[in-house]
């Protein structure tokens, strides 16, 4: 970890581009500028917080769903929870590929014959919406994820608790409001915090659906630094931008991390 670290740092103070190996030198800190001016920079910052911000809300609502819904006993749970997991285990890459061609497709995916059938007009999922349509992939691929974390703290609660609650008379709402949700607290914070870490660097989803289009709605600061790398050649400014988004990581992690210790304390 220390070398790739220590070459990229290296790389964001020198002039390294590849169509142009005879011009290298040091450059200090134009690379970053350079990233940071970049008409591209801002919104792909935006697309960043508004992608990890949108799946971490659908992956833990419906994770702690699922994992209420199956943590009750019925005939067939084994398999349902089988199911329900086995999206995790799906390549990123193959995970779009298979959204994208069988999904959202506007002439043959299933959305588009859904629509068909209803008689309403397909959606071009990917160019209308292709932000939207990002956050539905990886939300498909990470729910998982999540309801695997909750559905194991769901199977420590005490359940004496919640008998003498429904012996009391109160509701399934207060029981989730006042017993469950409580209980699920720091299990909540550890998926945010794993979720967020992993969500900040999405790429493969994005470089096989939209490539960051149209123009740059879908482009967030990992497909970025890549565009700047081995489309646009330039070593220098990418390493500027992968430095640059080494220390926005760090600063949610440390973020996150101090929210958790707090909630670990109480």
């Amino acid at each position: 970890m220390i070398v790739p670290l220590g070459m990229t740092i290296y790389f964001s103070t020198i002039r390294y581009q590849l169509l142009y190996p005879d011009r290298s030198g040091f450059n200090g800190w134009s690379n970053y500028e350079f990233f940071v001016t970049d008409p591209a920079f801002w919104p792909a910052i935006l697309n960043t917080l508004i992608l990890v911000g949108s799946v971490l809300a659908i992956t833990v609502v419906f994770g702690i769903l699922f994992a209420l819904l199956l943590n009750r006993p019925f005939r067939g749970r084994g398999l349902a929870r089988v199911m329900l997991i086995s999206p995790f285990f799906i390549m990123p890459t193959v995970n779009a590929l298979v959204w994208k061609n069988m999904m959202m497709n506007p002439i043959y995916g299933l959305f588009a014959v859904i629509s068909g059938a209803l008689g309403l007009e397909p959606i071009d999922w990917l160019s209308d919406y292709p932000l939207a349509s990002i956050v539905i992939i990886v939300s498909w691929q990470w729910i998982p994820f999540a309801f695997l974390i909750f559905l194991t703290s769901l199977q420590s609660q005490d359940q004496e608790q919640l008998e003498a609650a429904v012996l009391d008379g109160a509701g399934s709402f207060s029981r989730f409001r006042h017993f469950t949700l409580p209980h699920l607290a720091r299990s909540i914070a550890i998926v945010i915090l794993i979720q967020t870490i992993f969500h900040l660097a999405i790429f493969a989803e994005i470089f096989v659906t939209t490539a960051g289009g149209p123009g740059n709605q879908s482009t967030n600061l990992a497909f970025l630094i890549f565009a700047q790398a081995l489309q646009g050649f330039d070593v220098g400014v990418a390493s500027a931008g992968g430095v640059i988004a080494i220390i926005l990581a760090n600063i949610v992690a440390i973020f996150l991390i101090r929210i958790i210790g707090k909630n670990l304390a109480t």
